[in-house]
């Protein structure tokens, strides 16, 4: 994305009624919120494919625009682990149960991880790895969209 795109993207969000806009082009994605007390930030991180460490691309040659706070974060990227369906996330079999894993943890391949309701059906996900959970990315509870990532794991 070039810093003109953006900055078209963050015009469009002081111009509108929208709090926050995200989009994800061409393998980068781009996070515009509005913060009612200092303006519209931007957040930018590269998609996370492989398992290496790299700073946000930057427009080649260009200074940045000060007027502009645009944050390029560094990522380390994992493996990441998404949901196959649309339905609301578990961590457990039960509410009275022990969650299927933690962070930390050691995995293998066909382990499962957690729970995917959906039209009252139960979905046990699992794992498509071995290797050590890094990171729970969704709330017990919450819905998840086909394709959200639920859990960052670092191949072994």
């Amino acid at each position: 994305m070039d810093l003109s795109y953006v900055k078209k993207i963050i015009k469009l969000v002081e111009n509108s009624s929208i709090d926050e806009l995200e989009l994800e082009e061409e393998g980068k994605k781009i996070k515009v919120a509005r913060n009612r007390t200092a303006g519209v930030s931007v957040h930018t991180a590269p998609v996370l494919p492989a398992a290496a460490v790299h700073p946000a691309p930057s427009a080649a040659g260009s200074a940045p625009d000060p007027a502009i706070p645009v944050q390029a974060a560094v990522v380390q990227q994992y493996h990441e682990i998404r949901s196959p369906i649309v339905g609301t996330f578990y961590r457990a079999p039960s509410p009275e149960a022990e969650a299927y894993i933690e962070v930390g943890q050691q995995i293998k391949t066909g382990m499962v991880l957690c729970i995917v309701e959906a039209m009252k059906l139960m979905n046990e996900i699992e794992s498509d790895c071995d290797g050590t959970v890094v990171k729970v990315m969704v709330e017990n509870g919450k819905p998840v969209e086909y394709n959200q990532v639920l859990f960052l794991v670092e191949k072994s």
